[in-house]
């Protein structure tokens, strides 16, 4: 044996003690409000991300899989689902499967379809159940009978996460199956459904439905959990015993790290009979190293270097572990960080990155960044489940490039291109000759003093004037109708321009509808063009438009133009003029007049009237002529930025023509096509391990799937092409259609035509035909492939421009030999061979391609360009120049960039132009994110951690930089610990850390709960889940638990063995447990009246099912519009709450919900634990455009405020609430000590009231055991009750500690947490014992101030150095008025929302928090603070007295006394509580009294459960 081990064993045996005591620790876990969701469930979500046709195959292999389930372990049926999916699945997504499983990602998916099923509701008895158009059904031998009278009853609404077998029929029955995959009863109902489906009877949907749920509750991961010191200044803990937990008994938890050297989990093993021995000399040794000694400031200084230092020694596959361990473990591992050496090249090499980063990228000493792939990860926004979204999406790409052939080094290089189009906004080329032109910057006389140079833009000039330069920099152009009314609006508004020398260039078309017939001219619009023409012709462009500006003016308001206008008005500023001649028949002033028509109808711009300026068209919220002015003016302003910049970069110089310079920009298009440019993107997805079948091979293809379709159609495509040489073409488009039928042949006509043009660009044909195939209706099309398959690329276009005439098809049919058609260039022997020997198969594949792959009817025809699906497209609206620009977008947003980096490859030019096409198709598919940033640090040696990834498959690129003593550090430390297990990771990590540090970087030890895959227990059974463990925590300090959960979760704590706020570990044996529950996930949303732009103020909003509609409520706030609603998994119904909010409002439109936008019922659904934010768009009533929801008029009483929970057993309307006469009085509290407070603080106002009471409290922070207890205390003392909850929005500036957070609550949204109904709320604090009737203050006269609060005393002299508000700012700022106390306050809520204070007070907190030196006291600092904006009325003084700044002699007025801290004494709560107030110890022994008989009624309770007292959340 090793001597150490002897010495060590010697030790253990001196050293034992008989008693042994258990070890000491804090666990805490989080668990969702739902029953756990079967993991087959949640793999088939999984599954359908990656597409509808690999969810319907999965569910096809586990149709009855469920017998397993009970067969065998946990782990075998667990191991079973993964072999299941794995066959769907990559060998980069499997791991990913098992991450989702242990975060339970898509339990929320499966929990929302089980929420749909419940509101169905489910037939007693089903395991499954079809739904047909409302009726139900456990059997299906009768689906048959509910499908014949289904088309009389409303079709079901269908949710956007619905599952739909995949079927083109659109119109028959739908049939919505609620079943449990895997079950016997899912595998009859799936087996008679999908052959319906197939057959085209019915649309099958599948909604997930568990008959029995499970019985254990399933628990949550991806959030952290904080072990925060507390101050223990005014020892503000309870000393009331509370038991702890000992249920976890000694735990041997993180056993296996070695202590002080030792390894004792390896001892153990070897000496079984000393373990208790050898655990409690663990336990020493641990205790002798965790003690937390205060360091002196200068062992600060460079604390965080030498953390950084201590971790870079460390052996590669260690040293991430280390910095979790040193940054979540900090407060116990500072006094060791002191003695670490520190190495000066490193600090060195740090300083220098520093440098560089902050100049670079803008990251300073200290920050911490994260990158995947060059994504910027903010992990303090972004949770593991948006991670686990991005790295499938990542992920997706990498392994598709990865298989189309890439090198891993080389992958980087293509993710970072830039495939998706800068900006949305595309531009019409200009430059085109049927647009008149009125003026010309660089060439009327009108603007020759102006100086031409375009350096001009460069000079200073003050913000907002527009620059006077001789360029033609601004170019507006208007589509008009002359004869409409709107006409004369837009030719004044030019008219302004022109008028004022405003430098815009100005052009009109005239869009003159017109037939080739003789009374085209006394059209009155022909009239204007041609006397317009022959004024221009006679003097100039300035006088025709003069001539123009009169005619218009010479209409009443709403007048029509006619062509008697137009005559008198030529007449009279013309006098010799033929009049007749000009305006009339055939004139020669007509020239061009269908010009302007021709070109709106090719430009592909909208309906008539149209602007555009230079070149980009308004959108229809610009085109409102009253506002375009200031548009317009708004335009050359931005646009003058652009110039400038470009300009400033040397793109622009004297010599360059503007107009060309703008018309080359990427976004300029000759042809505005919305289908092209803005229409909804389908991708192919041509990645494929291998296409081993040919178009020939009917049997075989009718069996791959889509992917694979895909591959082999990519794989066995003919091309026609304009040179036959050896060119690498970076546009491939294919042209679906029946070529056998006009439509299709002239459709393939125009691409040709276009192709004639284009050396970029390659042509393939598909052939979707409408009926089914025969030789004889395959006349074109077999033609069309033969010549494919047959000839040379080059000779394709002029035999396909043959093929594509009319007359050659009717010859055909008629019976002519195909050989009359072919062209001399071409091999007719090879031709005809092929041609009559072809097989109808090459086109039956692609028929079946067309309906299976592209969802296409029969005959429907489609353009694809790269990959990118065009469906729906009509021949009569898709032209040539519709070619043209497909080919320009495709080939200038990616192609060209991909072309660019496949041109390194070396291989032939067909695999080269196919490589362009898959890689685009893969890329552009992927949502655009934002821009990829590429880190680099200057040195690598000392401070730069490196990981490299495995040699074999692509990795994640991964770069990041951190301090390691920091709260990120405490996150990352272990998310890339499990990022490292999920994905092949080359990890760059940057020891950013801060020097010369002052205070301590870290004061609480940090868990993140984060698992990369679910874990068994040794019995093979699926363990219950991860939990935060703090274990061998030092025991002196007091810590507070808080839980860090992702911004839209609503967590509670529903179990805990001790105080929560105050754990002392030194008074409590064994472990502290804390069992949380994700009580609600929040449903956000901004509403905005369409009319003013502004948010609608007081407007209310309910949340609920179809058949509860009412379930919880909401006010939506003035800033940003914001209003928040909690829900949980499901389908929601989203309305305007009855009453005066739906008397006054109607829903306009409403953006990220599951219903059409512009349905006035909106939809939302919950599927996931991201955060949900809507948009709503309300408008005003026709009838109630002066009404005001804040106004005095009664509120419309109907539901519940059910946005706030409660418990009470009396009637809680709003009716009730207004007309009986109830006090609300408002607390918080948090701690058992403060609770203690709390409840003393409501017998107090009990004892002094006859009025009703109802109490509201912040449900937020109070503990398990309160909450018991309070329906309890309610019954017996005859009082209300609501606990009201309100979630930290997260575009407030957050708060970090528990205390500044509650402090922020009491005054921060005082008017969205309590309903309209509540004129009046008295806050009390927890620590406040009252002596008077608080109705007296609830009807003291404000006198139009919303609030009033209590001042400071100044009585007690001896307490003045303590008075920081005498003196400095506070001092100035308030001037004469005082300074008040938020210990007492009450509000007129009324009058508080009637002026906006909770908005004004929420916009100053945001502007002052931003200084962590500012508001000290927040809710206290900030009313005072805003005293000038939103009043105080001062409340007579004896309201509230305080011993610390109130006399002794005041105390017999006192109406409220308060337990304020005393900064001299520093007093305990407790002490100076028994001591101040007489009356005190009597409340708390009754409390306790009541305490211990609720006690005993539970013990009974145990025995006979009927006596217990239920109560339910409404």
């Amino acid at each position: 044996m090793h001597p150490l081990h002897i010495a060590c064993l010697s030790y253990c045996a001196l050293a034992s003690i008989v008693a042994q005591a258990a070890a000491k620790g804090v666990t805490a876990s989080l668990a969702a409000k739902w029953p756990e969701t079967p993991l087959l469930l949640e793999a088939s979500e999984f599954i359908a991300e990656e597409g509808n046709e690999r969810f319907w195959q999965f569910l096809g292999t586990v149709q009855e899989i469920t017998i397993y389930k009970t067969k065998g372990p946990e782990s075998t049926y667990y191991n079973l689902i993964l072999k299941k999916a794995g066959q769907f699945l990559t060998d980069l997504q499997l791991p990913l499967l098992k991450f989702a499983f242990s975060i339970r990602a898509y339990s929320p998916t499966v929990q929302m379809f089980q929420q749909i099923a419940v509101d169905e509701p489910p037939p007693v008895g089903c395991g499954a159940f079809v739904s047909v158009h409302g009726k139900h059904t456990c059997k299906p031998g009768q689906i048959k009978k509910l499908l014949k009278d289904a088309p009389e009853r409303p079709r079901p609404y269908l949710y956007k996460v619905d599952h739909i077998f995949p079927t083109i029929a659109k119109t028959v029955p739908v049939v919505i199956l609620y079943a449990e995959l895997g079950t016997k009863e899912f595998a009859t109902f799936h087996k008679v459904l999908s052959e319906k489906a197939e057959t085209g009877e019915l649309i099958y949907v599948l909604r997930h439905y568990v008959q029995v749920p499970s019985t254990r509750k399933i628990r949550l991961s991806g959030y952290g959990v904080e072990l925060a010191i507390k101050s223990t200044e005014y020892k503000a803990m309870d000393d009331t015993q509370v038991e702890a937990d000992n249920s976890t008994g000694k735990s041997e938890d993180g056993i296996s790290e070695d202590v002080q050297g030792f390894y004792f989990d390896k001892l153990i093993q070897m000496y079984p009979d000393l373990k208790d021995n050898l655990v409690e000399f663990r336990k020493h040794l641990i205790e002798s190293s965790n003690e937390m000694v205060p360091l002196k400031v200068w062992e600060l200084q460079d604390l965080s270097l030498q953390a950084a230092s201590k971790i870079m020694s460390t052996p590669v596959y260690e040293t991430l572990k280390v910095l979790r361990d040193l940054s979540q473990n900090f407060p116990i591992k500072a006094r060791s960080l002191t003695r670490v050496a520190l190495n000066q090249e490193m600090r060195k090499e740090i300083e220098e990155n520093q440098k560089h980063l902050s100049e670079t990228f803008g990251i300073n000493p200290g920050d911490a960044s994260l990158y995947i792939n060059g994504l910027q990860i903010d992990l303090d926004i972004q949770n593991a489940f948006s991670i686990l979204e991005m790295i499938k999406t990542e992920g997706k790409a990498l392994h598709g490039l990865s298989e189309l052939g890439i090198k891993c080094e080389d992958i980087g290089k293509y993710l970072r291109l830039q495939v998706h189009p800068e900006e949305e906004s595309y531009a019409l080329d200009i430059r085109h000759p049927a647009i008149t032109w009125i003026n010309d910057i660089e060439t009327d006389h009108l603007y020759s003093k102006w100086p031409s140079s375009i350096q001009e833009l460069l000079r200073p000039a003050f913000p907002g004037v527009i620059r006077q330069i001789r360029r033609n920099l601004f170019n507006l152009v208007l589509f008009v109708d002359p004869v409409q009314d709107y006409a004369a609006d837009y030719m004044k508004l030019a008219e302004l321009f022109y008028r004022h020398s405003v430098p815009l260039r100005i052009g009109i078309v005239f869009v003159i509808s017109s037939q080739e017939d003789s009374e085209t001219y006394s059209d009155t619009g022909s009239a204007l063009w041609n006397a317009f023409n022959y004024v221009a012709e006679d003097s100039d462009m300035a006088q025709a438009f003069s001539f123009l500006i009169k005619v218009y003016n010479r209409l009443d308001d709403g007048a029509a133009l006619t062509r008697e206008i137009v005559q008198s008005v030529l007449r009279y500023e013309y006098p010799r003029a033929h009049v007749e001649q000009i305006v009339g028949a055939p004139s020669e002033h007509n020239h061009r007049a269908t010009a302007g028509a021709t070109f709106y109808q090719k430009s592909g711009l909208g309906p008539l009237p149209q602007v555009l300026f230079n070149g980009v068209p308004f959108n229809s919220e610009e085109m409102d002529v009253e506002e375009m002015e200031t548009i317009i003016l708004q335009k050359i302003i931005d646009a003058t930025g652009f110039f400038q910049r470009a300009v400033f970069m040397g793109l622009l110089n004297d010599h360059a023509d503007l107009v060309d310079f703008l018309m080359d920009q990427p976004n300029v298009v000759t042809r505005i096509s919305p289908k092209i440019l803005t229409g909804e993107k389908t991708y192919l997805n041509f990645i494929s391990k291998s296409a081993p079948y040919s178009l020939h091979e009917f049997d075989g293809f009718i069996f791959l799937d889509s992917q694979d379709k895909s591959a082999v159609i990519a794989e066995n495509m003919k091309y026609a092409t304009k040179e036959d040489e050896d060119v690498i073409y970076a546009v491939t488009i294919w042209i679906i259609a029946d070529f056998d039928k006009p439509a299709g042949r002239q459709l393939l006509a125009k691409a040709v035509k276009h192709m004639k043009k284009s050396s970029i660009s390659r042509i393939g044909i598909l052939n979707n035909p409408t009926d089914n195939l025969t030789e004889d209706n395959t006349l074109v099309s077999r033609a069309l492939w033969a010549a494919l398959l047959t000839q040379k690329s080059n000779n394709m276009l002029k035999f396909f421009t043959r093929l594509t005439k009319e007359e050659t098809a009717e010859a055909l049919v008629r019976g002519e030999k195909i050989k009359a058609f072919l062209l001399p260039e071409m091999d007719d022997d090879a031709f005809e061979k092929k041609y009559n020997t072809m097989e109808i198969d090459i086109l039956r594949s692609q028929a079946l391609y067309c309906r299976d792959v592209l969802h296409l009817q029969p005959g429907q025809m489609a353009v694809i360009s790269n990959g990118k699906v065009l469906s729906s497209v009509e021949e009569s609206e898709f032209h040539e120049e519709d070619f043209q620009l497909l080919e320009k977008m495709t080939f200038s947003t990616s192609a060209e960039k991909i072309k660019n980096l496949v041109k390194k490859r070396s291989s032939s030019s067909k695999s080269s132009s196919d490589l362009i096409m898959k890689v685009d198709s893969l890329l552009s598919s992927m949502l655009k994110g934002e821009s990829r940033q590429d880190l680099k640090f200057m040195k690598q040696k000392h401070s730069v951690l490196k990981v490299e990834p495995e040699e074999t498959g692509p990795y994640f690129d991964v770069v990041a930089t951190l301090d390691p003593l920091s709260r990120e550090a405490q996150k990352m430390s272990h998310f890339l610990i499990v990022l490292g297990r999920l994905v092949n990771m080359k990890l760059t990590l940057f020891m950013n850390s801060k020097s010369k540090l002052s205070e301590m970087p870290l004061k609480s030890f940090y868990r993140l709960v984060l698992e990369p895959e679910p874990s068994f227990l040794k019995n093979n059974s699926l363990s219950p889940g991860p939990s935060a463990k703090f274990l061998d925590m030092p025991e002196s300090p007091l810590f507070t638990l808080n839980m860090i959960t992702p911004e839209s979760w609503l967590v509670e704590a529903v179990h805990s063995s001790c105080d929560l706020d105050n754990i002392h570990l030194q008074d409590i044996e064994g472990i502290v447990t804390a069992n949380y529950e994700l009580e609600y996930l929040l449903l956000e949303g901004h509403c905005f009246d369409v009319s003013t732009g502004q948010p609608p103020r007081g407007l209310q909003f309910t949340l609920g099912t179809k058949n509860d509609p009412v379930i919880v409520d909401t006010i939506v706030m003035a800033n940003l519009g914001y209003f928040q609603l909690k829900a949980n998994p499901g389908a929601w119904a989203l309305q305007l709450r009855k009453g005066r909010s739906e008397e006054i409002y109607h829903v306009f439109s409403h953006m990220s919900t599951d219903s059409p936008s512009d349905q006035e019922e909106i939809i939302v659904v919950l599927y996931n634990f991201n955060s949900k934010i809507i948009k709503v768009h309300v408008q005003k009533r026709p009838d109630q455009m002066n009404a005001d929801l804040l106004s005095n008029e009664p509120e419309e009483k109907s539901g519940l405020w059910n946005s706030i929970m409660s418990f009470t057993g009396a009637g809680n309307s709003e009716e009730k609430e207004k007309k009986s006469d109830v006090l609300n009085i408002f607390s918080v509290a948090s701690g058992h000590l403060y609770e203690r407070f709390l409840r003393i603080m409501m017998l107090s106002v009990l004892q002094n009231t006859k009025t009703p009471v109802k109490f509201w409290f912040l449900k937020n922070y109070l503990s398990p055991k309160f909450k018991e207890i309070i329906p309890y205390m309610a019954k017996e003392y005859g009082f209300q009750y609501e606990l009201v909850q309100y979630k930290w929005p997260r575009w407030l500036h957050q708060q970090s500690e528990k205390q500044r957070i509650i402090w922020g609550y009491k005054i921060l949204f005082l008017d969205v947490l309590f309903p309209l109904a509540v004129d009046k709320i008295i806050f009390v604090d927890a620590d406040q014992i009252v002596r008077a009737d608080l109705r007296e203050l609830r009807d003291f006269n404000l006198g139009g101030a919303p609030y009033g609060y209590t001042p400071f005393c100044d009585s007690r002299r001896e307490m003045d150095g303590y008075r920081f508000w005498k003196s400095g700012y506070w001092a100035s700022h308030l001037g004469h008025r005082k300074y008040h106390i938020s210990a007492l306050y009450v509000v007129d809520l009324k009058k508080f929302r009637k002026i906006a204070a909770g908005d004004r007070l929420r916009g100053q907190y945001q502007a002052l928090s931003q200084d962590p030196n500012s508001l000290s006291n927040l809710d206290q600092d900030l009313p005072n603070n805003m005293i000038h904006q939103v009043s105080i009325k001062s409340l007579p003084q004896e309201w509230l007295w305080c011993e610390t700044w109130c006399d002794d002699k005041s105390k017999e007025k006192a109406k409220t006394i308060d337990l304020c801290n005393n900064p001299k004494t520093k007093e305990p709560k407790l002490k100076a509580a028994a001591r101040i107030v007489p009356e005190w110890t009597d409340y708390d022994l009754e409390i306790r009294q009541l305490l211990k008989h609720l006690e005993e009624q539970k013990k009974n309770a145990t025995h006979n459960p009927k006596t217990d007292l239920q109560h339910d959340e409404l």
